[in-house]
């Protein structure tokens, strides 16, 4: 072990044993208790200590869980007992007298002499309560563990408390697909989406079907690197799960009182099981298990024998796992197929349908009709309320939350899970300091502030927000360790999100807590990220001296900013950071947070580019999508030029609609130069413009035109950029024409696309 982490464990030692009232700010529990009381005092568990169990089967599943992670941790079992030893100080399981809706609830008193637990027993509440004791032990292995004297008194606020994973992009065995269940449950969640089919790989066993998994769980090769670069591999990729596997797996949760939500993709991301069954598709025609990533035209044909096979499919499906739910995707469905299909017209001109979206809602009607009579509920993602919503389905959200108020406005239940905020497959820093993932921006701080209940919302409706869940996407998560970096510690940020009562959610007391949850994930061989320590680069406008400034943040507790002008690396003999840095010039900032001596996370480097445009008023005649308008029009001219690949708070987006903004100087400025920056990134529908003009204007009046440049013009692909001959201006405008609809074959096909810009440089 290195001295750093003796050190830890030493204080962290000392920490357990010496509690005070004023330390209960970081306890190290998450998420945060409900209401908890710190006491005096300190409960000595050692191997000497009993469980005691009033009956031989209430609440004898979490003891069994408790003694195998203390034989695994510290070597050591508890004896379980009908009555505890008066010599032996013990562990009680107590059942509670509550209403059904509690089972999830506990309260959890230690004194020196005894551990007690309240709940509703074999329900939810008494494991929660044993997490809680595994959050607060010392992590060192020793014969003799402190813990501090309290009372607890929790339940959750959400009943869905979900995460999701993709196994189809990339394969996890199944021992991975267990660890993955412990870190949902020691955080407390209850909901594993497991999202088991697509285009690339069809991976449950279906005795009705095997060549669902014979010829659809495999692939011939697969994406190398980027999107746009459009590299393969040629290495046959595969794997699946029998249904004695999903059997151990669904057994193995359940004791963890987390139900697995099994997705079935429908009636688009199916090219897989097309590949195996030909006939399921329009065409019938025989196609390969797709190798890249993306949206693609071969979808489920309308015609009866497919509702047959997937009713047959969904019957297995639901006679392996008992959740409530049973996911039908129902997202991004190309519906060129059935624009050109004999049996699809047929169904909307004899179910009098208006058009091919109908066709889609029709589709999920018809498989709702078949899972509710089997006494199960669907959900799915929030396309299945275009052309109308299954009557009792209910809808995840994930392009934002419109469709969750939407659905909640109707009445149906609601998962919230935007992109926005439950994307742990877009970055967490920046992507310079980052492994190449699919794209976008989803920090630790973005996600713990997300707010699952929309405001326009009113109580009725709001009942109907069931919680929220992170999504897994896996196209560029290869293998488990990169799944946990990326799930970790952006998972424990939502479990508060969707735990503790957001009247006492506190970011900067969660970052307290979480540093010393760091030591447990070490001790549980987590490959958790570590951009908490990064420092964040934040420029605000100064007023009074029209200038820009730069922030480097970091909680104070986490170390000391140090930082240097010159492009040189950062050390403790650099210039300590102690108030925002002006921005005069073009410069170059490199900086790192340390403590104790030690670099924490990683040293990072920003450009700042100051020119005419820097920190100058900028209009738009159309305003940016609110999903994409985080910094507002300052973003353009902050002096930071995006870098790719793209994080969201350095782009500002439009949907299907052109851009036309007005820049203004302030005053008549001699100019030669325009520059503006476009994104090319067709994988999540942002297309580059067709065409980029540019005008001068002395009066924001009368305008004259500059120049026009195509895309292919573009420099770099993602710059437009003009030069000439100066010309005296004070106001330049740049207009730029959207691609329009997404092209057959292309992810998003027959969708407005989206038009990204950001800095824009005058000289």
């Amino acid at each position: 072990m290195k001295k750093s982490s003796i050190l830890s464990v030493v204080v962290m030692f000392f920490f357990l044993q010496n509690f005070s009232q004023e330390t209960v700010s970081v306890l190290p529990i998450i998420p945060k208790p409900t209401e908890l009381t710190l006491l005096k005092g300190n409960f000595k568990l050692s191997s000497t200590t009993q469980i005691v169990l009033q009956t031989a089967t209430s609440f004898k599943n979490e003891a069994e869980l408790l003694n195998t992670y203390l034989q695994k941790q510290y070597g050591f079992k508890l004896s379980i007992v009908a009555k505890p030893n008066t010599n032996n100080n013990y562990i009680e399981f107590k059942n509670a007298d509550w209403q059904a809706n509690a089972k999830e609830h506990y309260e959890l008193d230690i004194n020196e002499q005894k551990i007690s637990i309240l709940a509703v027993a074999n329900c939810a509440g008494s494991f929660y309560a044993i997490q809680t004791l595994i959050q607060t032990l010392p992590i060192a292995s020793k014969q003799l563990l402190f813990l501090p004297c309290l009372h607890i008194k929790d339940e959750p606020r959400f009943k869905w408390r979900g995460m999701h994973l993709d196994v189809c992009r990339h394969f996890f065995p199944k021992e991975f697909i267990k660890k993955y269940i412990d870190l949902l449950a020691l955080y407390k969640m209850n909901t594993f989406h497991w999202h088991l089919t697509e285009d690339q790989a069809w991976r449950i066993e279906i005795k009705k079907y095997p060549r669902l998994t014979q010829i659809g769980a495999w692939r011939k090769g697969s994406m190398l690197g980027a999107y746009k670069d459009q590299k393969f591999d040629t290495i046959p990729y595969g794997g699946f799960y029998s249904q004695e596997d999903i059997k151990e797996i669904v057994a193995y949760a359940e004791k963890k009182y987390i139900t697995i939500v099994p997705e079935i993709e429908m009636p688009g991301h199916s090219v897989a099981a097309i590949t195996s069954y030909p006939w399921l598709s329009c065409r019938g025609k025989q196609i390969d298990v797709e190798k890249g990533w993306g949206v693609f035209e071969d979808v489920f044909c309308t015609k009866d024998s497919t509702f047959t096979f997937l009713e047959n499919v969904l019957d297995e499906v639901m006679d392996l796992f008992p959740s409530p739910y049973i996911h039908i995707g129902g997202d991004e469905c190309p519906k060129t197929r059935w624009k050109t299909c004999s049996h699809c017209q047929s169904i909307i001109t004899k179910e009098h349908l208006k058009d091919e979206h109908e066709l889609q809602s029709y589709f999920i009607k018809r498989i709702e009709k078949h899972v509710n009579a089997k006494g199960r509920q669907i959900i799915g993602w929030d396309e299945i309320l275009e052309g109308g919503l299954a009557p009792n389905a209910a809808v995840m959200s994930w392009r934002g939350i419109d469709g969750g108020i939407a659905a909640a406005k109707q009445k149906h239940h609601v998962v919230m899970s935007p992109g926005t905020h439950c994307y742990f497959d877009h970055y967490q820093s920046s992507p310079t300091d980052e492994p190449l993932a699919i794209g976008g921006f989803t920090p630790l701080e973005k996600v713990y502030a997300f707010e699952p209940v929309p405001a326009e919302l009113s109580e009725e409706e709001e009942s109907y927000i069931l919680g929220a869940q992170a999504n897994v996407w896996t196209e560029y998560i290869l293998n488990e360790k990169h799944v946990e970096y990326m799930a970790m510690p952006r998972m424990a940020a939502l479990a508060e999100v969707l735990w503790t009562p957001k009247e006492l959610k506190n970011e900067t007391n969660f970052l307290e807590r979480l540093q010393k949850h760091f030591l447990l994930l070490d001790q549980l061989d987590v490959n958790y990220a570590k951009a908490l320590y990064n420092v964040k680069y934040t420029i605000t406008p100064n007023k009074n001296t029209q200038r820009l400034e730069l922030d480097l943040n970091a909680n104070s507790f986490l170390g000391s900013v140090y930082y240097t002008l010159d492009g040189s690396m950062p050390t403790m003999n650099s210039i300590k950071y102690a108030a925002p840095i002006e921005l005069k010039m073009n410069t170059t900032v490199k900086a790192g947070l340390f403590k104790n001596n030690e670099l924490k996370g990683r040293v990072s480097s920003r450009e700042y580019n100051i020119n005419k445009a820097t920190n100058k008023l900028v209009t738009f005649q159309t305003p940016p999508s609110k999903y994409y308008n985080t910094g507002g029009a300052f973003t353009l001219v902050n002096s930071v030029v995006a870098t790719l690949p793209r994080v969201n708070d350095q782009w500002l987006g439009w949907s299907g609609q052109d851009i036309e903004t007005v820049v203004d100087l302030g005053k008549e400025e001699d100019i030669q130069l325009i520059q503006i920056g476009f994104l090319n990134e067709e994988l999540n529908w942002i297309y580059l413009p067709q065409s980029v003009e540019f005008f001068i204007s002395n009066d924001g009046i009368q305008y004259s035109s500059i120049q026009k440049q195509i895309t292919k013009e573009f420099k770099d692909e993602r710059f437009a950029e003009i030069s000439f001959i100066p010309k005296k201006a004070r106001y330049v405008k740049i207009k730029a024409k959207t691609f329009g609809k997404i092209e057959s074959g292309k992810p998003g096909a027959g969708e407005d696309a989206w038009l990204f810009c950001d800095e824009i440089i005058i000289n």
